[in-house]
């Protein structure tokens, strides 16, 4: 089936599934190719990973390249199957699955990126056209291949300065004279996550309770800030978490260390919203729902912060990858090199199926 401009709504299913391992999120949208503004989520989902898929998608970086091709088919058979189970309980018909995948190395400076979750897989799972590999591209371009929301906060979210996602890894788009720049910031849930699990053996720090104990150690975090600041705004990686966390070590007592990790992240949020003069900033991911955090860092900054409906917080990166896939059909680009540094903007995606 080819899709022309005379079809002006398309519905998908966008998915995500992050760094900090929450679960795949699902989200069923439709959107309007005359106003990208207007789109309605029809309904979401997230599937919780089981603890087997927790840790073969944390380990996924270890694997041999054999190996990690089987997992790469394993897990879009696996995500094929959520797909289907997730149709069951909807009446809408789907023109796309677009899927953002699960990225188990990015090394943009070395010229390669990998998002596991076979498209091909996908698509023979569920007989529904699937795009995937949205990255690729604009890495061969030189580009950092990340973050690929930003064209989503300004085509979607036209209305606000900035957009902010608080996931595993932060990252901020903000736009001035119909352009948008975006980076990612630090780590976020990525780091809370873990020390959670390992200290109090919790998938999270629910409202950031745990987080409000504890001294800030300043040398701890002036190296987390300094290791950080070194990327200089570039796309960080799950292969740079092994090196930030080096610097924990035992003379820091567990609460201490949290709250120095919540210092950390609430510091150089508002340093970005303070130097960037943004009057008003969305914020989204799993971290607008920590009640600690986000105080902490309206603390900070004259920034209002504004947190939207739980199914953007949850969502927002899912339904955005919807919308890239949609981008990616009507053959609009959907990479900005204003971004990513990359030569040119570019048009990324793979499509299976027909």
């Amino acid at each position: 089936m080819f899709y022309t401009l005379e079809k002006k709504n398309f519905t998908a299913l966008g998915l995500m599934s992050g760094t900090s391992l929450d679960g795949l999120d699902i989200c069923c949208a439709t959107f309007n190719i005359e106003n990208h503004s207007i789109f309605n989520i029809h309904k979401t989902a997230t599937i919780p990973y089981t603890q087997p898929w927790k840790s073969k998608l944390a380990s996924a970086h270890l694997l041999s390249g054999l190996e990690l091709m089987q997992l790469n088919h394993d897990f879009g058979v696996y995500c094929g199957n959520q797909i289907n189970a997730f149709l069951e309980t909807i009446t809408c018909e789907i023109d796309f699955i677009s899927s953002h995948g699960h990225t188990v190395f990015h090394s943009p400076s070395t010229g390669f990126t990998t998002q596991i979750g076979s498209g091909a897989a996908i698509y023979a799972q569920t007989g529904i056209k699937t795009i995937a590999d949205f990255r690729s591209l604009d890495v061969a371009l030189g580009g950092q291949g990340a973050p690929l929301v930003p064209i989503g906060d300004l085509l979607l979210f036209k209305n606000y300065q900035a957009c902010l996602n608080l996931g595993g890894i932060s990252n901020i788009s903000t736009k001035s004279d119909k352009q948008i720049i975006a980076q990612d910031l630090g780590y976020c849930n990525l780091l809370l996550n873990y020390l959670t699990k390992r200290y109090y053996d919790l998938e999270y720090d629910k409202d950031g309770k745990l987080g409000r104990s504890g001294k800030i150690e300043p040398i701890l975090l002036n190296q987390f800030l300094e290791f950080t600041n070194n990327k200089g705004g570039k796309s960080l990686a799950r292969e740079d978490f092994e090196t930030f966390l080096g610097f924990i070590n035992d003379s820091y007592s567990e609460e201490n260390t949290l709250r120095t990790s919540y210092e950390y992240i609430a510091v150089y949020l508002s340093n970005y919203l303070n130097n960037n003069k943004v009057k008003e900033v969305l914020a989204s991911g799993g971290g607008a729902h920590n009640t600690f955090l986000i105080e902490l860092t309206q603390s900070k900054t004259e920034t209002t912060i504004v947190l939207p409906s739980p199914e953007i917080i949850d969502f927002k990166e899912a339904l955005i990858f919807a919308f890239l896939g949609l981008l990616r059909l009507t053959n609009n680009e959907n990479c900005l090199n204003s971004v990513t540094h990359a030569s040119k903007n570019s048009i990324g995606g793979v499509i299976w199926g027909y």
